[in-house]
C-alpha cells in the first residue's frame, strides 16, 4: 500500500471580505491501509481533506506526501498515483461513449490507437460494461456511469483510488453493486460517504467535524462517534 502523509495540513480560504477563514485545521494523520473511509456532515471539510491528496487543493499550511511526494512541489507526480473520482460521473466523462472516455485515458500509456482499443474493451468487459461501449454517456444509468467513471480511472493505473461520495447518486442495487467492485480492487482506495454500511466496509474510519478530525479508528466505533455528533446537532434529537 502507499503511505500518504498529513503533516499538520490546514486550509484558508478568503470570505466575502477578503480575510482568511479555516476550512480545515492542521491535521497530522498517516494512512497505509487499503481501505479507508470518511464521514461527515456535509461543509465540514471531508471533501478538501480528500482533494489534498492529489493536489486538487493545496494545504495553506502543513505539507501532505504520497509516498514520500510533496503535493505542492511534485504534484504531477502525485496524480499519476492518486486517481480522483468526484460524486457526480458527469464531471469526469467527457467523451461520448464509453469506449472513447476509456480510449482516451489510456493515451498516456498507450499511443498506439489498436492497442487502445483493445485495451479499452478488455477494461469495460471486466466492469461488465462491454454492451455499453458504443453507447452515449446519457443513456447509462446513475450505476453505469459511476463503473465507468471508476475504469477511466484505473485505466491509468494508479495506486490510489480517492473517491468523493461515490454512492450519492445511487439506487440500492447500484450502490450494492460499487460495494462488491470496491471489495475487489487491488488499490487502495480512500472514500468519503454519507452510507454509513459502505464506511463500514472500511479498515479504518475518519470522522471529520468542523474542519478537524475527531475521531480516528475503527468503523463500528467511528459511526457511532458520527452518529453521535449528528444526534448532538438534530434540534428534535431527544
Amino acid at each position: 500500500m502507499s503511505r500518504i502523509e498529513f503533516d499538520g495540513a490546514g486550509v484558508d480560504v478568503l470570505d466575502g471580505a477578503g480575510a482568511p477563514r479555516e476550512i480545515l485545521s492542521g491535521v497530522s494523520l498517516t494512512l497505509t491501509e487499503q481501505r479507508i473511509a470518511v464521514v461527515g456532515a456535509n461543509g465540514s471539510g471531508k471533501s478538501t481533506l480528500l482533494r489534498l491528496l492529489n493536489g486538487l487543493v493545496l494545504p495553506t499550511r502543513g505539507a501532505v506526501r504520497v509516498d514520500g511526494l510533496d503535493t505542492r512541489t511534485a504534484g504531477a507526480k502525485v496524480r499519476r498515483i492518486v486517481g480522483f473520482g468526484f460524486t457526480d460521473p458527469l464531471s469526469q466523462l467527457v467523451m461520448p461513449t464509453p469506449r472513447e472516455d476509456v480510449e482516451l485515458s489510456l493515451r498516456r500509456v498507450h499511443r498506439d490507437r489498436k492497442e487502445r482499443r483493445r485495451t479499452a474493451q478488455a477494461l469495460l468487459a471486466n466492469f461488465g460494461l462491454e454492451r455499453l461501449a458504443d453507447q452515449s454517456i446519457y443513456e447509462l444509468s446513475g450505476g453505469e456511469r459511476q463503473l465507468l467513471a471508476l475504469v477511466t480511472l484505473l485505466a491509468v493505473e494508479p495506486r490510489v483510488l480517492v473517491l468523493d461520495e461515490p454512492s450519492t447518486l445511487l439506487d440500492l442495487r447500484n450502490r450494492e453493486l460499487l460495494r462488491r467492485v470496491l471489495s475487489g480492487l487491488a488499490q487502495q482506495v480512500v472514500f468519503s460517504t454519507h452510507d454509513l454500511e459502505l464506511a463500514l466496509d472500511a479498515e479504518r474510519v475518519l470522522v471529520v467535524d468542523d474542519g478537524g478530525i475527531v475521531f480516528d479508528g475503527a468503523p463500528h466505533e467511528a459511526v457511532d462517534r458520527y452518529r453521535t455528533l449528528a444526534g448532538a446537532r438534530d434540534p428534535g434529537a431527544p
